[in-house]
Protein backbone atom coordinates (compact mmCIF):
# COMPACT_ATOMS: atom_id res chain seq x y z
CA UNK A 1 0.00 0.00 0.00
CA UNK A 2 1.20 3.52 -0.84
CA UNK A 3 2.54 5.25 2.29
CA UNK A 4 2.25 8.82 0.93
CA UNK A 5 -0.39 10.64 3.00
CA UNK A 6 -2.51 13.15 1.10
CA UNK A 7 -3.04 16.37 3.08
CA UNK A 8 -6.55 17.78 2.57
CA UNK A 9 -6.77 21.22 4.15
CA UNK A 10 -10.23 22.50 5.12
CA UNK A 11 -9.20 25.72 6.90
CA UNK A 12 -11.18 27.75 4.36
CA UNK A 13 -14.32 25.64 4.76
CA UNK A 14 -14.62 23.86 8.11
CA UNK A 15 -12.13 26.18 9.81
CA UNK A 16 -13.99 29.26 8.64
CA UNK A 17 -17.19 28.01 10.27
CA UNK A 18 -15.87 29.24 13.63
CA UNK A 19 -18.10 32.17 14.70
CA UNK A 20 -16.37 35.49 14.07
CA UNK A 21 -13.57 33.99 11.96
CA UNK A 22 -14.95 34.65 8.47
CA UNK A 23 -12.55 35.86 5.79
CA UNK A 24 -13.21 38.02 2.75
CA UNK A 25 -12.36 36.84 -0.76
CA UNK A 26 -8.91 38.45 -0.88
CA UNK A 27 -7.96 36.96 2.48
CA UNK A 28 -9.10 33.50 1.38
CA UNK A 29 -7.01 33.75 -1.78
CA UNK A 30 -4.00 34.78 0.32
CA UNK A 31 -4.43 31.78 2.62
CA UNK A 32 -4.99 29.43 -0.32
CA UNK A 33 -1.75 30.53 -1.96
CA UNK A 34 0.14 29.96 1.30
CA UNK A 35 -1.44 26.52 1.67
CA UNK A 36 -0.20 25.62 -1.79
CA UNK A 37 3.28 26.89 -0.86
CA UNK A 38 3.08 24.78 2.31
CA UNK A 39 2.57 21.71 0.15
CA UNK A 40 -1.02 20.62 0.84
CA UNK A 41 -2.48 18.28 -1.78
CA UNK A 42 -6.12 19.38 -1.65
CA UNK A 43 -7.60 22.74 -0.64
CA UNK A 44 -11.27 22.65 0.33
CA UNK A 45 -12.08 26.19 -0.75
CA UNK A 46 -15.63 26.41 0.57
CA UNK A 47 -19.29 25.42 0.29
CA UNK A 48 -20.42 27.13 -2.94
CA UNK A 49 -24.19 26.82 -2.48
CA UNK A 50 -24.08 28.36 1.01
CA UNK A 51 -23.79 32.00 -0.14
CA UNK A 52 -22.89 34.12 -3.17
CA UNK A 53 -19.71 35.16 -1.37
CA UNK A 54 -18.62 31.58 -0.81
CA UNK A 55 -19.38 30.69 -4.44
CA UNK A 56 -17.27 33.63 -5.63
CA UNK A 57 -14.41 32.73 -3.27
CA UNK A 58 -14.30 29.10 -4.44
CA UNK A 59 -14.25 30.28 -8.06
CA UNK A 60 -11.52 32.85 -7.35
CA UNK A 61 -9.35 30.25 -5.58
CA UNK A 62 -9.91 27.81 -8.45
CA UNK A 63 -8.57 30.47 -10.81
CA UNK A 64 -5.26 31.03 -8.98
CA UNK A 65 -4.25 27.61 -7.61
CA UNK A 66 -2.03 25.74 -10.05
CA UNK A 67 -0.67 22.66 -8.23
CA UNK A 68 -3.14 21.60 -5.53
CA UNK A 69 -6.58 20.10 -6.12
CA UNK A 70 -9.36 22.60 -5.38
CA UNK A 71 -12.42 21.10 -3.71
CA UNK A 72 -15.97 22.33 -3.13
CA UNK A 73 -18.33 20.87 -0.53
CA UNK A 74 -21.93 19.90 -1.29
CA UNK A 75 -24.82 18.06 0.22
CA UNK A 76 -26.28 15.14 -1.74
CA UNK A 77 -28.52 17.55 -3.63
CA UNK A 78 -28.69 18.52 -7.30
CA UNK A 79 -28.55 22.28 -6.70
CA UNK A 80 -25.52 21.91 -4.41
CA UNK A 81 -23.60 19.79 -6.91
CA UNK A 82 -24.53 22.11 -9.77
CA UNK A 83 -23.23 25.13 -7.83
CA UNK A 84 -19.97 23.41 -6.92
CA UNK A 85 -19.36 22.28 -10.48
CA UNK A 86 -19.91 25.82 -11.75
CA UNK A 87 -17.62 27.38 -9.13
CA UNK A 88 -14.89 24.82 -9.85
CA UNK A 89 -14.90 25.30 -13.64
CA UNK A 90 -11.61 27.29 -13.64
CA UNK A 91 -9.80 24.70 -11.48
CA UNK A 92 -6.96 22.72 -13.05
CA UNK A 93 -7.68 19.88 -10.63
CA UNK A 94 -11.31 20.11 -9.46
CA UNK A 95 -12.92 17.86 -6.84
CA UNK A 96 -16.54 17.73 -5.69
CA UNK A 97 -16.99 16.63 -2.08
CA UNK A 98 -20.52 15.34 -1.57
CA UNK A 99 -22.15 13.18 1.05
CA UNK A 100 -24.84 12.41 3.57
CA UNK A 101 -25.28 11.15 7.14
CA UNK A 102 -24.34 7.56 7.90
CA UNK A 103 -25.24 7.05 11.57
CA UNK A 104 -28.71 6.01 12.68
CA UNK A 105 -28.90 9.22 14.72
CA UNK A 106 -28.47 11.29 11.55
CA UNK A 107 -30.57 8.99 9.35
CA UNK A 108 -33.55 9.12 11.72
CA UNK A 109 -33.31 12.55 13.31
CA UNK A 110 -31.64 14.69 10.63
CA UNK A 111 -32.87 13.15 7.38
CA UNK A 112 -36.01 11.33 8.58
CA UNK A 113 -34.95 8.56 6.25
CA UNK A 114 -33.93 4.90 6.16
CA UNK A 115 -30.64 3.14 5.54
CA UNK A 116 -31.86 1.92 2.16
CA UNK A 117 -32.82 5.43 1.02
CA UNK A 118 -29.52 6.85 2.29
CA UNK A 119 -27.58 4.40 0.11
CA UNK A 120 -29.75 5.25 -2.91
CA UNK A 121 -29.19 8.98 -2.41
CA UNK A 122 -25.46 8.49 -1.86
CA UNK A 123 -25.10 6.52 -5.10
CA UNK A 124 -27.10 9.13 -7.00
CA UNK A 125 -25.00 12.01 -5.59
CA UNK A 126 -21.69 10.37 -6.51
CA UNK A 127 -22.87 9.48 -10.01
CA UNK A 128 -24.28 12.99 -10.58
CA UNK A 129 -21.09 14.68 -9.34
CA UNK A 130 -19.12 12.28 -11.53
CA UNK A 131 -20.96 13.65 -14.57
CA UNK A 132 -19.14 16.95 -13.91
CA UNK A 133 -15.69 15.93 -12.62
CA UNK A 134 -13.61 12.78 -12.45
CA UNK A 135 -12.46 13.34 -8.86
CA UNK A 136 -15.41 12.84 -6.49
CA UNK A 137 -15.09 12.47 -2.73
CA UNK A 138 -17.95 11.07 -0.67
CA UNK A 139 -18.37 11.86 3.03
CA UNK A 140 -20.31 9.52 5.32
CA UNK A 141 -21.17 12.07 7.98
CA UNK A 142 -20.99 10.82 11.59
CA UNK A 143 -19.25 7.64 10.44
CA UNK A 144 -17.74 7.45 13.92
CA UNK A 145 -21.12 6.44 15.34
CA UNK A 146 -22.45 4.54 12.32
CA UNK A 147 -23.34 0.85 12.40
CA UNK A 148 -20.22 -0.86 11.03
CA UNK A 149 -21.86 -3.40 8.67
CA UNK A 150 -24.02 -0.59 7.23
CA UNK A 151 -20.99 1.69 6.90
CA UNK A 152 -19.21 -1.06 4.98
CA UNK A 153 -22.24 -1.46 2.71
CA UNK A 154 -22.40 2.30 2.11
CA UNK A 155 -18.65 2.54 1.44
CA UNK A 156 -18.77 -0.29 -1.08
CA UNK A 157 -21.77 1.27 -2.86
CA UNK A 158 -20.24 4.73 -3.32
CA UNK A 159 -16.91 3.32 -4.52
CA UNK A 160 -18.81 1.22 -7.07
CA UNK A 161 -20.65 4.42 -8.11
CA UNK A 162 -17.30 6.09 -8.83
CA UNK A 163 -16.10 7.79 -5.64
CA UNK A 164 -12.33 8.28 -5.77
CA UNK A 165 -12.14 9.14 -2.06
CA UNK A 166 -14.35 8.03 0.84
CA UNK A 167 -14.27 10.29 3.86
CA UNK A 168 -15.24 8.62 7.17
CA UNK A 169 -15.61 11.51 9.61
CA UNK A 170 -15.72 11.27 13.38
CA UNK A 171 -18.04 14.27 13.18
CA UNK A 172 -18.68 14.52 16.92
CA UNK A 173 -15.18 13.63 18.10
CA UNK A 174 -16.59 10.57 19.85
CA UNK A 175 -14.16 7.76 19.14
CA UNK A 176 -11.10 6.58 21.05
CA UNK A 177 -7.98 5.80 18.98
CA UNK A 178 -8.26 2.03 19.31
CA UNK A 179 -11.91 2.25 18.21
CA UNK A 180 -10.94 4.30 15.16
CA UNK A 181 -8.26 1.77 14.24
CA UNK A 182 -10.79 -1.06 14.58
CA UNK A 183 -13.39 0.68 12.40
CA UNK A 184 -10.99 1.43 9.56
CA UNK A 185 -9.49 -2.07 9.77
CA UNK A 186 -13.01 -3.56 9.66
CA UNK A 187 -13.77 -1.68 6.44
CA UNK A 188 -10.54 -2.86 4.81
CA UNK A 189 -11.53 -6.41 5.71
CA UNK A 190 -15.20 -6.21 4.64
CA UNK A 191 -15.34 -3.82 1.65
CA UNK A 192 -14.30 -5.76 -1.45
CA UNK A 193 -13.49 -2.72 -3.61
CA UNK A 194 -11.92 -0.53 -0.92
CA UNK A 195 -8.54 -0.41 -2.68
CA UNK A 196 -10.19 1.33 -5.64
CA UNK A 197 -10.55 4.51 -3.53
CA UNK A 198 -8.58 6.48 -0.96
CA UNK A 199 -9.91 6.33 2.60
CA UNK A 200 -9.88 9.67 4.38
CA UNK A 201 -9.92 10.80 8.01
CA UNK A 202 -11.88 13.90 9.10
CA UNK A 203 -11.87 13.99 12.89
CA UNK A 204 -13.20 16.56 15.31
CA UNK A 205 -11.62 17.39 18.64
CA UNK A 206 -14.51 17.34 21.12
CA UNK A 207 -12.59 15.03 23.47
CA UNK A 208 -9.12 16.26 22.46
CA UNK A 209 -8.46 13.11 20.41
CA UNK A 210 -8.68 14.36 16.81
CA UNK A 211 -4.97 14.03 16.07
CA UNK A 212 -4.62 10.69 17.87
CA UNK A 213 -7.63 9.30 15.98
CA UNK A 214 -6.21 10.54 12.69
CA UNK A 215 -2.89 8.77 13.29
CA UNK A 216 -4.79 5.61 14.28
CA UNK A 217 -6.75 5.82 11.03
CA UNK A 218 -3.55 6.19 9.02
CA UNK A 219 -2.06 3.13 10.72
CA UNK A 220 -5.20 1.17 9.82
CA UNK A 221 -5.01 2.13 6.13
CA UNK A 222 -6.35 5.66 5.59
CA UNK A 223 -4.20 7.62 3.14
CA UNK A 224 -5.83 11.07 3.26
CA UNK A 225 -6.23 13.32 6.29
CA UNK A 226 -8.56 16.32 6.51
CA UNK A 227 -7.03 18.98 8.70
CA UNK A 228 -6.94 22.71 9.46
CA UNK A 229 -4.24 25.20 10.37
CA UNK A 230 -4.08 25.55 14.17
CA UNK A 231 -6.81 22.90 14.45
CA UNK A 232 -9.58 25.48 14.05
CA UNK A 233 -13.10 24.37 13.22
CA UNK A 234 -16.59 23.71 14.53
CA UNK A 235 -16.95 23.48 18.32
CA UNK A 236 -13.62 22.22 19.75
CA UNK A 237 -12.04 22.22 16.30
CA UNK A 238 -10.58 19.81 13.76
CA UNK A 239 -7.42 17.77 13.48
CA UNK A 240 -4.42 20.10 13.43
CA UNK A 241 -2.40 20.04 10.20
CA UNK A 242 0.85 20.95 11.93
CA UNK A 243 0.46 18.18 14.52
CA UNK A 244 -0.15 15.42 11.98
CA UNK A 245 2.62 16.67 9.66
CA UNK A 246 5.21 16.77 12.45
CA UNK A 247 4.15 13.47 14.02
CA UNK A 248 4.82 11.77 10.69
CA UNK A 249 8.01 13.80 10.27
CA UNK A 250 9.41 13.02 13.73
CA UNK A 251 8.28 9.38 13.73
CA UNK A 252 9.90 8.38 10.48
CA UNK A 253 9.84 4.81 11.77
CA UNK A 254 6.10 4.77 10.97
CA UNK A 255 7.08 4.90 7.31
CA UNK A 256 4.66 7.63 6.16
CA UNK A 257 5.46 10.76 4.17
CA UNK A 258 3.65 13.97 3.17
CA UNK A 259 4.33 16.80 0.76
CA UNK A 260 4.39 19.38 3.57
CA UNK A 261 7.34 21.78 3.86
CA UNK A 262 7.54 22.16 7.67
CA UNK A 263 9.39 25.49 7.49
CA UNK A 264 6.13 27.15 6.43
CA UNK A 265 4.12 25.84 9.41
CA UNK A 266 4.80 28.65 11.89
CA UNK A 267 4.37 31.47 9.33
CA UNK A 268 1.03 30.16 8.05
CA UNK A 269 -0.12 29.54 11.61
CA UNK A 270 0.48 33.22 12.37
CA UNK A 271 -1.18 34.30 9.12
CA UNK A 272 -4.38 32.36 9.80
CA UNK A 273 -4.43 33.45 13.43
CA UNK A 274 -4.05 37.12 12.51
CA UNK A 275 -6.55 37.10 9.63
CA UNK A 276 -9.19 35.26 11.63
CA UNK A 277 -8.54 37.12 14.87
CA UNK A 278 -8.20 33.80 16.70
CA UNK A 279 -5.09 33.65 18.92
CA UNK A 280 -3.15 30.40 19.11
CA UNK A 281 -3.03 29.07 22.66
CA UNK A 282 0.45 29.40 24.10
CA UNK A 283 0.83 25.68 24.81
CA UNK A 284 -0.37 24.61 21.35
CA UNK A 285 1.81 21.83 19.97
CA UNK A 286 4.36 22.79 17.27
CA UNK A 287 3.26 26.42 16.75
CA UNK A 288 2.29 27.75 20.20
CA UNK A 289 4.35 30.53 21.80
CA UNK A 290 5.61 28.10 24.46
CA UNK A 291 6.24 25.12 22.14
CA UNK A 292 10.00 25.84 22.16
CA UNK A 293 10.20 27.89 25.37
CA UNK A 294 11.87 26.71 28.59
CA UNK A 295 11.25 28.29 32.01
CA UNK A 296 11.98 25.57 34.59
CA UNK A 297 15.52 25.65 35.91
CA UNK A 298 16.00 21.89 35.49
CA UNK A 299 14.76 22.03 31.90
CA UNK A 300 16.80 25.12 31.08
CA UNK A 301 20.01 23.56 32.41
CA UNK A 302 19.39 20.36 30.44
CA UNK A 303 18.47 22.25 27.28
CA UNK A 304 21.58 24.46 27.45
CA UNK A 305 23.76 21.37 27.83
CA UNK A 306 22.13 19.60 24.88
CA UNK A 307 18.93 20.78 23.13
CA UNK A 308 17.66 17.24 22.53
CA UNK A 309 17.37 16.73 26.28
CA UNK A 310 14.05 18.61 26.06
CA UNK A 311 13.28 19.16 22.38
CA UNK A 312 12.33 16.49 19.84
CA UNK A 313 12.11 19.01 16.97
CA UNK A 314 14.36 21.86 15.90
CA UNK A 315 12.38 25.12 16.03
CA UNK A 316 13.94 26.25 12.74
CA UNK A 317 12.49 23.16 11.04
CA UNK A 318 8.93 24.44 11.57
CA UNK A 319 9.74 28.09 10.88
CA UNK A 320 10.24 29.23 14.50
CA UNK A 321 13.35 31.48 14.66
CA UNK A 322 14.82 29.88 17.79
CA UNK A 323 14.08 28.32 21.15
CA UNK A 324 13.51 30.66 24.08
CA UNK A 325 14.89 30.68 27.61
CA UNK A 326 12.30 32.44 29.77
CA UNK A 327 13.45 33.81 33.11
CA UNK A 328 11.07 33.35 36.03
CA UNK A 329 11.41 32.53 39.71
CA UNK A 330 11.67 28.88 38.63
CA UNK A 331 14.80 29.55 36.57
CA UNK A 332 18.23 28.45 37.73
CA UNK A 333 21.71 29.91 37.61
CA UNK A 334 22.50 28.28 34.25
CA UNK A 335 19.67 30.14 32.52
CA UNK A 336 20.55 33.41 34.25
CA UNK A 337 24.20 33.09 33.23
CA UNK A 338 23.16 32.27 29.65
CA UNK A 339 20.97 35.35 29.31
CA UNK A 340 23.59 37.59 30.92
CA UNK A 341 26.22 36.32 28.48
CA UNK A 342 23.92 37.13 25.57
CA UNK A 343 23.76 40.67 26.92
CA UNK A 344 27.57 40.84 27.17
CA UNK A 345 27.95 40.32 30.95
CA UNK A 346 30.51 37.77 32.15
CA UNK A 347 30.22 37.14 35.90
CA UNK A 348 32.39 34.96 38.13
CA UNK A 349 30.60 32.43 40.35
CA UNK A 350 30.58 34.56 43.56
CA UNK A 351 29.15 37.53 41.66
CA UNK A 352 26.59 35.32 39.96
CA UNK A 353 25.49 33.81 43.28
CA UNK A 354 24.88 37.26 44.77
CA UNK A 355 23.03 38.42 41.67
CA UNK A 356 20.93 35.24 41.61
CA UNK A 357 19.57 35.96 45.10
CA UNK A 358 18.44 39.42 43.98
CA UNK A 359 17.16 37.95 40.71
CA UNK A 360 14.81 35.60 42.60
CA UNK A 361 13.37 38.48 44.64
CA UNK A 362 12.75 40.47 41.46
CA UNK A 363 11.26 37.43 39.68
CA UNK A 364 8.83 36.80 42.55
CA UNK A 365 7.68 40.39 42.23
CA UNK A 366 7.63 40.82 38.43
CA UNK A 367 6.88 37.17 37.41
CA UNK A 368 8.75 37.40 34.08
CA UNK A 369 12.23 38.91 33.84
CA UNK A 370 13.20 40.66 30.62
CA UNK A 371 16.53 41.94 29.35
CA UNK A 372 15.90 45.45 30.70
CA UNK A 373 15.30 43.95 34.14
CA UNK A 374 18.65 42.13 33.97
CA UNK A 375 20.46 45.30 33.03
CA UNK A 376 18.85 46.96 36.05
CA UNK A 377 20.02 44.08 38.25
CA UNK A 378 23.58 44.25 37.00
CA UNK A 379 23.50 48.03 37.39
Amino acid sequence: MNNRIQIFDTTLRDGEQVPGCQLNREEKIEVAKELEKLGVDIIEAGFPISSPGDFASVKAIAEVITEATVCGLTRARKEDIDAAAEALKPARKPRIHTGIGASDVHIKHKFNSTREKIIEQAIWAVEYAKSYVEDVEFFAEDAGRADLPFLAQLTQAVIKAGATVVNLPDTTGYLLPHQMHHRISYLFEHVDNIHQATISMHNHNDLGLATANTIAGIQAGARQVEVTINGIGERAGNTSLEEVAMILNVHKDLGFTTGINPKHLFPISNLVSNLMGMPVQANKAVVGANAFAHSSGIHQDGFLKHAQNYEIMNPEDVGVPSSAILLTSRSGRAALRHRLQLLGFELEKPELDKLYTRFLLMADERKMIHDEDLKELVG
